[in-house]
């Protein structure tokens, strides 16, 4: 069974976010996420500068299964990587909402609210079994 905590945001394409300043979040994937790729041995992370759009694929994790496109929930600037995932990516296996893979500050703070809250994401998870 998955984790779900209840203070993130989650987005249907199965991102997690976090707000990390009024106008800033942190964005990775969930657990049900990654226990769905496996084993995850690669993390392309996007460039700190670019300007992304709400739903747009932005970095893509690797895993023995699968490649997958990660997709920012929120629009704006990508302004904070977590390199760290660059050598040791299984860090997402170990801790999918510790492993953030970038920080994006937003552009449209409603873009936050429009996202799913634990209880939700848990019944489109579940509604996916």
């Amino acid at each position: 069974m998955s984790t779900i905590p209840a203070d993130l945001k989650y987005a249907k394409t199965h991102e997690w976010v976090q707000a990390s300043a009024p106008d800033a979040a942190k964005v990775g994937i969930s657990d049900h996420a990654q226990e769905q790729l496996g084993d995850v041995v690669y993390v392309e992370l996007p460039e700190v500068g670019r300007q992304v759009r709400a739903g747009e694929a932005c970095a893509v994790v690797e895993s023995v299964k699968a490649a997958s496109d990660i997709y920012s929930p929120v629009s704006g600037e990508i302004v904070a990587v977590n390199a760290t995932l660059g050598d040791a990516p299984e860090q997402i296996n170990q801790d999918a909402y510790g492993a953030w893979l970038f920080s994006v500050k937003c552009t449209d703070t409603a873009e936050l609210d429009a996202l799913l809250d634990a209880a939700v994401y848990q019944g489109l998870i579940e509604g996916a079994a």
